[in-house]
């Protein structure tokens, strides 16, 4: 089945720039458009996209809340890539924490954005770790965020599940995790999925953003 996506810009022409790179592929599918954050939801109930590529700056209603309401209100909520002028915009990081997965730059190569969105649909490792740690830095509140703190403290993880944690805010895949620490792929995968329940986070950029908020690691 190819990955679906549903575009939202208020610019046309980024929005057909983004579908004729999409649409080229054999396994993306852009299965519709809007012009702004507001129509998300209808469109995302409608057509149930695997992916929502969503521009972080619009009129009515701005990436960041058009996030926070498609995974408060929609049941399975889609993966979010955000899609930014800036890689250091403020919102991009914001957006992150309201809990899209991942962002990607307008000035992004074809081949860029067609990884961004298969990799985010996948979920199996973190988009751009090296921009996501340069934004916790830059925008964050690294060891100073309280709710982070209790978040990873109430998590009591293992001591392998923090390592697994430690690796993933690296951007590795559970295959490069599973040959750093000579363990099979599947362990691995039990091992994400119990840090993720552990910190209550829909995905691998959530729990990231916890490590760097609460001090568990160093953004920098």
């Amino acid at each position: 089945m190819p990955v679906t996506v549903l575009l939202v810009d208020d610019e046309p022409l980024v929005r057909a720039g983004l579908r004729a790179v999409l649409e080229a592929q054999p396994d993306i599918e852009v299965v519709g458009e809007a012009a702004d954050g507001a129509a998300v939801i209808p469109l995302v109930r409608r057509l149930r996209p695997d992916v929502v590529a969503m521009d972080v700056r619009m009129p009515l209603l701005d990436g960041i809340e058009a996030t926070r309401a498609v995974l408060r209100t929609v049941d399975a909520p889609p993966k979010i890539l955000v899609v930014t002028t800036f890689e250091k915009d403020e919102y991009v990081y914001e957006a992150l924490r309201a809990g899209a997965d991942g962002f990607l730059l307008k000035r992004a190569r074809p081949a860029e954005i067609v990884h961004a969105v298969r990799l985010v649909a996948a979920g199996e490792s973190l988009l751009f770790p090296a921009s996501v740690r340069r934004l916790a830095a830059d925008h964050g509140d690294p060891g100073g965020n309280r709710a982070a703190r209790s978040v990873l403290d109430r998590a009591g993880l293992t001591g392998r599940e923090a390592e697994v944690l430690r690796l993933m805010t690296r951007g590795l895949s559970n295959a490069e995790i599973a040959a750093r620490l000579v363990v099979g792929t599947e362990t691995v995968k039990s091992h994400v999925s119990a840090v993720l329940a552990k910190l209550g986070a829909r995905d691998r950029t959530q729990a990231v953003i916890v490590a760097y908020e609460s001090g568990f690691v160093a953004p920098g």
